[in-house]
């Protein structure tokens, strides 16, 4: 008869890895002990005068989000049937995109489709008042966003000798070293280092989704990554008291086990420690909590603001009409998980949290209004829409004016159409940025597209030999490199100082690549325009 197993600290580490500890909480320890460190000049993760800490949202947008149908150049006669006879997408019927002011908001109420007109026709492009550009209608509900002031469309997006290669090009996004393979670590896992929290804080930096994405991921330190909001314990115990009970029973029986002092032994101690704060937090979050609007949406009644069922989602269930959803219904998973993110920022002292959206690999039957892309694009207008409404109703430890979101896609999409209504792996792209403290359109005095307008530092040029073809005659041309959005929004809202950027973001710290104040980019001698005032 064998003898029973003695469970050491050791052996319960090396097993919850063999056994997949990863496949529900990839990591919960933040640092070792041997990268502590005093906290830097920044102000990353510190509470500011009014006792809150500046945090971080994003949503990746994976295979490459066809910029030019999102927020769409009308002013460019180019943007037309002859180079999109499928994808075009009109302006909204009786709409002047040359209008000055806020952003159309599309028509609503609790007769009329989610995103159709009051006719029952599809909604075309919603102009967004700098006379040049409109959304997607699939992005209807960014519109009172942005008229409110707090979203930022940041156009002509992308970085110096561009690869079109997914993996290449995420991999560069989320280092945030373009074309540099020595950097093997997210530029979000610096941040969140630089930060000097990570060995005191159980959560720093924290995604949600099947797997941790490299922006978070690092060689001395290691993020959380939350693939199963129900099944986050690695004991596999119900999350009850009970089960929660007999799983903190476990863990301190466990570490009461002495031995003898040895190298890496506080490293040990440490990642214990933090293992079991970070499935403390976790039980004691409420993921399944509905959280609806706190007025009628889209002149209906107050909608769920995360749905996650067809009951959660829209209007649908009130008398069964698809044409109320307000997301498709094969996007729960994704609400899921941003639900969580937001769940996390605002409920712990987490400062980065995330996720992503996959499907944008659009080369065929890519669809105009409707279609493939518009269907992600729902997912992305719904997502701001409801993390605005969610962090201004229940602010804990974040409130809207903390946070900025931000998406991420690694490359733009080709200018003309291909044979196969879709569109190929391009250069430049367009981010949105959202949050309470930034500085979007302000009716009469700015506006909140970057990028995309004649009033632009870098004036967008129209024509079939302007910015839709600026860059190898079939391109549209870079104006904002990716670095100088993620740079202004590292030290402008996170706190980070110039020493600290410049780890974070190594390109800061090369005068050739202009991400500051602008200029000529040495490495294939394009003119951008330097950091966005967005904060």
């Amino acid at each position: 008869m064998n003898s029973p197993q003695i469970l050491t600290r050791r052996s319960f580490l090396n097993h919850a890895s063999i056994l997949g500890l990863g496949t529900a909480v990839a990591s919960l320890t933040d640092i070792p002990f041997i990268m502590q460190r005093a906290l830097a000049d920044g102000t990353i993760g510190r509470p500011g005068a009014n006792g809150r800490v500046k945090k971080l949202l994003f949503v990746f947008l994976r295979g490459a989000n066809d910029g030019l149908n999102a927020v769409i150049p009308y002013g460019d006669a180019a943007y037309s049937t002859a180079n999109r006879p499928s994808l075009y997408i009109p302006p909204d019927a009786g709409l002047d995109w040359k209008a000055t002011g806020d952003a159309y908001t599309a028509p609503s109420g609790a007769n009329t489709g989610t995103f159709k007109t009051a006719g029952g026709q599809n909604l075309g492009g919603l102009a967004l008042g700098n006379g040049f550009a409109a959304l997607h209608p699939s992005l209807k509900f960014l519109a009172p966003v942005y008229n409110a002031g707090e979203l930022a469309l940041v156009h002509r997006v992308g970085y110096p000798s561009q690869s079109r290669s997914h993996f290449d090009s995420q991999n560069y996004w989320e280092t945030g070293a373009p074309r540099d393979g020595s950097v093997k670590d997210g530029f979000l896992y610096r941040a969140m280092v630089e930060s000097g929290l990570a060995n005191s804080n159980a959560l720093t930096g924290v995604s949600l989704q099947s797997s941790l994405p490299l922006v978070l991921r690092g060689s001395k330190a290691a993020m959380t990554n939350l693939s199963d909001t129900s099944r986050y314990n690695l004991l596999g115990v119900p999350n009850t008291a009970a089960g929660n009970g007999k799983a903190d029973l476990f863990l301190r029986q466990s570490n009461a086990l002495r031995f003898a002092d040895r190298k890496n032994r506080d490293l040990l101690e440490l990642q214990y420690n933090n293992l079991s704060k970070t499935l403390e937090i976790f039980a004691g979050l409420d993921f399944n909590e509905p959280i609806a609007d706190a007025e009628n949406t889209d002149g209906d009644r107050p909608y769920t603001l995360f749905p996650t069922s067809n009951a959660t989602n829209g209007g649908y269930a009130a008398n069964n009409d698809p044409s109320k959803y307000v997301v498709p219904t094969g996007s729960y998973d994704f609400f899921t998980q941003l639900k969580a993110a937001a769940i996390v920022l605002n409920k712990t002292d987490a400062i980065v949290a995330g996720t992503q959206i996959d499907g944008f690999d659009t080369h065929s039957d890519q669809g105009g209004a409707t279609g493939t892309q518009s269907n992600l694009l729902r997912r992305i207008g719904w997502s701001v829409y409801a993390l605005q409404k969610y962090f201004k109703q229940n602010a804990d430890k974040c409130r809207w004016e903390d946070v900025v979101v931000v998406t991420l896609s690694e490359f733009g999409r080709t200018t003309v159409e291909n044979d196969t209504n879709g569109t190929d792996h391009a250069e430049a792209n367009v981010m949105f940025v959202a949050g309470g403290g930034i500085k979007g359109h302000v009716k009469g005095q700015r506006s909140g597209v970057f990028g995309c307008g004649t009033a632009d530092p870098i004036a967008w040029q129209t024509g079939q030999t302007g910015s839709m073809f600026g860059t190898e005659g079939r391109y549209l041309r870079r104006t904002y490199d990716y670095r100088s959005v993620l740079g202004k929004l590292m030290r402008g809202h996170l706190g980070a100082d110039d020493a600290q950027l410049a780890r974070i973001i190594p390109g800061y710290a090369k005068a050739n690549q202009m991400l500051k104040s602008g200029g000529i980019q040495s490495d294939d001698g394009v003119r951008i325009a330097g950091e966005p005032d967005l904060v």
